[in-house]
C-alpha cells in the first residue's frame, strides 16, 4: 500500500466514524501535530500509530491494509474491551485463555 493510499485510508476511516484530525487524535492518543505532519509534510505514519488508529477504530492492522471492504467488520465494546485486555496478556496466558475459551464453547450445557 502506497503513503497515499494510507493516507486515504485512515481519511475514510475518521470520516466514517464522523471524527475531526482533533478527535482522531483523542481517540488514539496520537498528537495532533503528528497526524497534521502525516498529510502536510508526507512524513509517513509509523506502525504503532497506524496500530492505535486501528484499535480506536475497532479493526485489525490486517484489515486496515485489505483492500477487500467485506473484511471490515465492527467490533462492539466488549469486543475491543476483550481484545485489548488479550493483547496485553503473555503469549503463554494468550494460549491457556484460547483453550478455556474452546472449552466453554464445547461445552453442550451451556
Amino acid at each position: 500500500m502506497s503513503h497515499d493510499e494510507i493516507l486515504r485510508k485512515i481519511v475514510q476511516l475518521r470520516i466514517d466514524k464522523n471524527w475531526s484530525e482533533y478527535r482522531l487524535s483523542m481517540e488514539t492518543g496520537i498528537p495532533q501535530s503528528t497526524i497534521s505532519s502525516w498529510f502536510r509534510k508526507n512524513v509517513q505514519p509509523s506502525v504503532q500509530s497506524l496500530a492505535a488508529i486501528c484499535q480506536a477504530c475497532g479493526i485489525t492492522l490486517s484489515q486496515f491494509f485489505s483492500s477487500d471492504e467485506d473484511l471490515t467488520v465492527e467490533l462492539t465494546v466488549e469486543q475491543k474491551d476483550f481484545l485489548d485486555l488479550f493483547s496485553v496478556l503473555p503469549s503463554e496466558q494468550q494460549k491457556a485463555l484460547i483453550a478455556f475459551l474452546r472449552t466453554l464453547k464445547a461445552d453442550p450445557t451451556e
